[in-house]
């Protein structure tokens, strides 16, 4: 009897904890697992070179209309927001933390930040302030790039920063390995030009997003700068008797630097022409059918997912996005045979839910890292009033799952390796 007493009770807990879990809309671990309830389908998809594109729609066509956000591009255009090095606002910064730099421990161990080089006194490699000015909440995504400062930049992971709040400590990570000399004393958003709008490609963005670890990135900046340097070897170059064509070096460590450089971007627009060169009529497709994302491939293999909550932000990142995507096209890599829209949607299905770190700003955002078998997710929730939704998505591939749970590195701002 005692027996049955105690299983009727752990019906009556079950029962209720469920009752409780409709009642309130709490959801399990977010993210594109969603979609083995059809919440989103991929569309044939748009091809280019190496690059193919297929755009997602959500399967019941509801979306939460026009967003409120502000994007990086358009604040830093308009002077609303403003990004600089973390000392010239000493004692503003509200402390969050940083990415990929722990606390000088005083081990004496080599990179470890010196005493001198504490939190919020000076400038540091792995910190920028940022104060948005605007009256819309930013949206920033992980892999936009910000040039200036000490040395360019690239933004750790995806957040929201409320609208005329105060100065924030963002977390970024360092692409452009030897520099430490101020060429601005803020930053701007790289290529300012819409046409050129530019974030990594999605080798050194995924660095940054899964691997958390400096030395990690700077090696995927240094190999992608080497691909951009061969893809850049014009034919005339070519050796006696055949062979590969000599790259010529492009003289710098920017990133931002290299993909701006006249020979890479022609490469780059020639790999995205199929999708950049009727750019308005793609959009306005786009549109019509209600795409809010795309599943990216690169020489037959699936790579990456970017999601949004609706049309018009895709719209507005979507130079950016895919000219990053192109970028990833140019780089030498095994050719697959071109993946289908069911093995794109397979990519999509697959569940998200292993693994869960969570972390935000309670009533702001909350940023969500869910790994599962080879895959990894993140997902930004809007917590904003009037919000309450996932504003973007990312899902990607992991391609050395060793490489990405190395833990992070200690540096002091002038050493590179």
């Amino acid at each position: 009897m005692k027996n049955l007493g105690r299983l009727g009770l752990a019906s009556v807990l079950l029962l209720a904890v469920t009752a409780f879990v409709e009642r309130s809309g709490v959801k399990a671990a977010g993210g594109p697992q969603e979609t083995a309830n059809g919440s989103y389908r991929v569309l044939a998809p748009i091809e280019s070179g190496n690059l193919l594109l297929f755009p997602v729609v959500r399967a019941n066509a509801k979306s939460t209309g026009a967003t409120p956000f502000l994007t990086l591009d358009e604040g830093i255009k308009s002077g609303q927001v403003e990004v600089t090095e973390a000392g010239r606002v000493r004692g503003l910064v509200r402390q969050r933390g940083t990415v990929g730099v722990p606390p000088y421990h005083g081990n004496g161990d080599l990179g470890a930040p010196p005493p001198e080089v504490e939190r919020y006194r000076g400038d540091e490699v792995n910190t920028l302030v940022l104060v948005n000015n605007s009256d819309k909440p930013l949206l920033l995504l992980a892999g936009e790039i910000v040039t200036g400062g000490k040395q360019d930049r690239v933004i750790a992971k995806d957040r929201i920063v409320p609208a005329g709040g105060e100065p924030i400590d963002l977390g970024v990570f360092c692409i452009e390995p030897g520099r430490w000399t101020a060429s601005s004393e803020t930053f701007g958003a790289a290529a300012k030009m819409p046409a050129h709008s530019f974030m990594v490609q999605p080798t050194v963005r995924e660095r940054a997003m899964v691997a958390k670890d400096q030395q990690q990135v700077w090696d995927s900046v240094r190999g992608s700068i080497s691909q951009m340097e061969v893809a850049a070897a014009p034919s005339a170059n070519m050796p006696m008797g055949g062979g590969s064509a000599y790259p010529r070096s492009m003289g710098t460590t920017s990133y931002a630097k290299v993909m701006e450089d006249s020979t890479v971007s022609a490469k780059v627009d020639e790999a995205a022409a199929q999708v950049m060169k009727s750019r308005d009529q793609v959009l306005a497709q786009l549109r019509k059918e209600g795409a809010i994302g795309v599943v990216v491939a690169v020489r037959g293999e699936i790579v990456w997912a970017d999601l949004f909550e609706d049309t018009d932000l895709l719209s507005r990142y979507w130079t950016k996005l895919v000219r990053s995507y192109a970028a990833e096209s140019l780089t030498e890599g095994e050719t697959h045979a071109a993946p289908t829209e069911a093995d794109a949607q397979r990519f999509l299905d697959a569940p998200s839910g292993g693994t869960e770190t969570s972390e935000g700003d309670v009533g702001v955002y909350r940023y969500r890292e869910l790994r599962s078998g080879g895959t990894e997710t993140f997902v930004l929730e809007s917590l904003l009033p009037g919000t309450g939704y996932d504003v973007h998505i990312s899902k990607l591939r992991l391609r050395n799952v060793e490489a990405s749970m190395k833990p992070p590195r200690r540096y002091h701002p002038e050493i590179y390796r």
